[in-house]
């Protein structure tokens, strides 16, 4: 959900440009904005001292005040007009009302009419849209207790609608799929968003390559990695994982009780054999000393892959996997950890190979799971690849 800035804010913002000469990346970091926002508010700013008006909303008090009665004044026409019309004076009852509303909708705002004629929005949207059976509510309430389950009670309703739309065939809105939930009331187990630190220096050595460019054009380019832990029991264990960026996928994977470079190696040999040793990848890391050790460079180095590291303490550099891990956490380990490392490393795995790669809509991938979207990858590639040898035949 975007955030909702007041035009005070937005006035201050473009203040700092506009007077205090700061550039608009400098603005925009200060304020902790983004940089179209700082660019557009500056010019609607600028406009504004010009005694211009601006397409989009104002920002000094005299043009927010001017914008606020001119919006007053068309609601009052438009409200005129249809009291003219003599709707409010009959006496009729609610659905009555809501097919003047949907009938003067083409010509009016459905809010304005709704205001006018004193139903509530929510109410004549649900007037209006076709009703299920209740039959059919009933299925897709089972479905959606069946995602939740499957999801190990981490899921939204977005994830749930696309689960069961996708994995059981079943049309599932967003909305609906709340409702359901809400009927349902089960209990999530996410947990509340970490608070990172922001850090520093990038080694001379190993550069940072990826430099946060996330978005990559095929499997098997750029890979990540990262350790966790997870409590078994009587100890903590650690998680190393492998990350393929273009789909998100995880490709390699080790846990032991020993966050060493033993772990890290583990973890990368399974992605090479996994992947068919693929060529020229780039393995992006931070700069922790098991992935900056003699012995995981020489395996980078045998395994003919390009070494790029975060910048120190800098965790939004490798943010990707910050996010995988993330998801692991809130989404399938428990809270108090697993009773013992066996049962630890079977549930992760599980949610590995088959919840986070074939059944989890991931919204990176346009909602389709990280083995989805490869495939389709993969099958468009390939269909490319016929027709091109077809006209070159």
């Amino acid at each position: 959900m975007s955030k909702i800035y007041t035009a005070e804010f937005k006035c201050e913002t473009a203040r700092l440009v506009l007077e205090q000469n700061y550039t608009h990346q400098e603005a925009a970091k200060a304020m902790n904005v983004s940089l179209s926002a700082i660019r557009r508010w500056v010019k609607t700013l600028r406009l504004e001292r010009d005694g211009k008006s601006s397409p989009g909303l104002p920002l000094t008090p005299e043009h927010v005040e001017f914008r606020a009665m001119k919006k007053r004044i068309q609601r009052l026409e438009m409200e005129n007009d249809n009291l003219k019309k003599g709707y409010c004076a009959l006496n009729v009852g609610l659905t009555e009302k809501f097919s003047v509303v949907n009938m003067l909708s083409a010509r009016y705002p459905v809010k304005t009419l709704c205001r006018l004629f004193r139903i509530h929005r929510s109410s004549y949207r649900y007037w209006s849209q076709p009703k299920s059976s209740d039959a059919e509510r009933a299925v897709k309430r089972s479905l959606v207790s069946e995602a939740w389950n499957v999801s190990g009670g981490s899921a939204g309703a977005r994830s749930i609608a696309t689960i069961v739309t996708n994995a059981y065939g079943v049309k599932l809105g967003r909305w609906l799929a709340g409702k359901l939930m809400k009927e349902l009331n089960p209990v999530s187990c996410q947990t509340r968003k970490h608070q990172y630190k922001r850090g520093g220096d990038e080694r001379i050595d190993i550069p940072n390559l990826l430099n946060r460019e996330f978005a990559i054009t095929g499997p098997d380019q750029v890979w990540c990695g990262d350790v966790t832990y997870i409590w078994t029991g009587a100890r903590w264990a650690y998680l190393a994982v492998v990350l393929d960026l273009f789909a998100r996928k995880p490709v390699g994977w080790a846990m032991s009780f020993s966050p060493d470079s033993q772990l890290t190696t583990r973890a990368l040999q399974m992605a090479c054999e996994r992947r068919g040793h693929p060529r020229q990848v780039v393995f992006h890391s931070d700069q922790g000393s098991h992935y900056t050790s003699r012995q995981y460079r020489q395996a980078l180095w045998r395994y003919q892959i390009t070494q790029s590291l975060s910048r120190r303490g800098n965790c939004w550099d490798n943010s990707p996997m910050e996010r995988f891990f993330r998801s692991l956490k809130t989404e399938w380990v428990p809270t108090t950890g697993y009773p013992s490392f066996s049962i630890a490393q079977s549930a992760i795995i599980r949610y590995i190979t088959h919840y986070y790669s074939d059944v989890r809509p991931h919204w990176y991938n346009g909602g389709l799971t990280p083995n989805q979207s490869e495939r389709s990858t993969l099958r468009a590639r390939g269909a490319a690849v016929l027709l091109w040898g077809m006209l070159m035949s």
